[in-house]
């Protein structure tokens, strides 16, 4: 891929400007939208996103626009990196300007409450078939502020078209920034959204006080639960056994630059949910997918114990306290047993 590949990066939050700045060390031309006309200023003069990465130091190769129409001008790929409440408005807003058939790149995790679609699915929807090149979804263990240090991060890109895949591994792949592909694009989007789930409950735990035990027991079972929804909807177990699955929920579960886990532990100390979302400033993915994996759960039958207890905490008004303990005290089973399930739905179907 050569060096002339213009990426509009549609987004300036720190996920979306983290990635800008591995597209631009691997020197790609990165169009920055964003909404905030002071935020875009101070990039294009100063070359700093001061609400979002201001330690960082941004590559002249990433200019910020207001303006869809010149965001979009002449890119050969576009990444969506948006809340996923945020997808529909912001994708109908680009489609006006758009000409001819691109490869979209969504780097957001969630579900949709309600719809119940994955993000792919909504952007499937939203865009016109005669616009729509590929979808390609980039996730995986990454947080913006270690990506943007260049610290070293390994993710997956995956697609109903693993050609394009590919061409997307080529355009972010490098000595700081690994990008493996994986065909399972159900599993990675399932993976990447469910994991926001846990996360918040694993702050809870720590901001209750319940110590590491506990939190791996969460991640644990955590786990368990995201394949078993996954597989379900048609995802490989396998994936959730890989850097979307296990890889995303460690890395989320355990760090204080993850958002659902400071929500979560803000929750966990006896904030208001209100108050939290409030103090936060970004959006915290995790509680409205909190909402969706509910409905799943509804939808498919499958049992899953911690994300309905937290829709419980967020939706309910439980005590997080008592219902941390009530997940303690289910009936008894054997821990294989999801796994049992799991191989026999593969064999059978």
């Amino acid at each position: 891929m050569g060096n002339q590949t213009k990426v509009a990066m549609i987004g300036a939050g720190s996920w979306g400007t983290a990635l800008a700045l591995v597209l631009a060390d691997n020197g790609h031309t990165v169009h920055l939208w964003g909404k905030n006309e002071q935020d875009i200023e101070e990039i294009n003069k100063n070359h700093i996103n001061k609400r979002y990465l201001p330690e960082i130091k941004l590559s002249e190769n990433i200019i910020g626009f207001t303006s869809m129409q010149e965001a979009l001008q002449d890119v050969h790929f576009i990444v969506m990196s948006v809340p996923t409440k945020a997808m529909r408005e912001v994708m109908q807003q680009m489609i006006p300007y758009l000409d001819e058939p691109k490869t979209f790149i969504h780097v957001s995790k969630g579900i949709e409450p309600g719809t119940l679609l994955r993000i792919s699915e909504i952007m499937e929807e939203e865009i016109p078939e005669q616009l729509l090149k590929s979808i390609v979804v980039l996730s995986g263990p990454s947080h913006a502020e270690e990506v943007s240090l260049r610290h070293l991060t390994t993710v997956t890109v995956s697609s109903k078209n693993m050609e394009e895949a590919e061409k997307v591994q080529d355009l972010f792949i490098n000595s700081k920034f690994r990008v493996y592909t994986n065909p399972d694009i159900v599993g990675v989007e399932i993976g990447g959204a469910l994991k926001n789930i846990i996360a918040v409950c694993a702050g809870i735990t720590d901001g209750l006080g319940f110590g590491d035990n506990a939190k791996a027991a969460l991640i644990t079972r955590g786990l368990a639960e995201m394949a078993r929804l996954g597989t379900k909807m048609g995802a490989n177990p396998l994936t959730f056994s890989g850097l979307t699955g296990i890889g995303d929920l460690i890395v989320t579960c355990t760090s204080v630059h993850s958002r659902n886990w400071r929500a979560g532990n803000l929750l966990g100390k006896g904030c208001p949910l209100e108050e939290v979302l409030e103090n936060m400033g970004m959006v915290v993915e995790g509680i409205r997918t909190t909402k969706a994996g509910h409905q799943l759960s509804v939808k498919y039958g499958i049992e899953m114990p911690i994300t309905n207890a937290l829709y419980d905490v967020l939706f309910n008004g439980k005590n997080a306290r008592d219902v941390v303990e009530g997940l303690m005290t289910r009936d008894k089973t054997h821990e294989m047993e999801d796994l049992v399930n799991i191989l026999a739905s593969q064999y059978t179907e």
